[in-house]
């Protein structure tokens, strides 16, 4: 079961399992941004950071642009070139 409404909390989940009374476990099942939600969030922030690139922005201008650490978007890079390259190389098993 995941969140109903799901949000960025104010609290963290030890904070919240101190506040009510519950595991930490129970906090995070009852908060948590659904996966699908999650996959898709990380994919467009991925897909922003390679379309910036690709307009020939540095890291420290796409950084400005996203309002990021340089180090998130030199992760977010790397994490774009190695998913494509495990569909490239899934796409090649698939023709072979």
């Amino acid at each position: 079961m995941s969140a109903e409404t799901p949000a960025r909390r104010k609290m963290t989940a030890r904070q919240a399992a101190a506040h009510f009374g519950v595991s930490t476990s129970t906090v995070k099942r009852l908060v948590a941004e659904p996966r699908e939600d999650f996959l898709a969030r990380a994919k467009a922030r991925r897909d922003q950071v390679v379309e910036l690139r690709a307009r020939g922005l540095k890291h420290r201008e796409i950084a400005a642009e996203m309002d990021v650490p340089i180090g998130t978007v030199s992760r977010l890079l790397h994490e774009a070139k190695k998913l494509a390259e495990v569909q490239d190389a899934g796409e090649q098993r698939l023709s072979a």
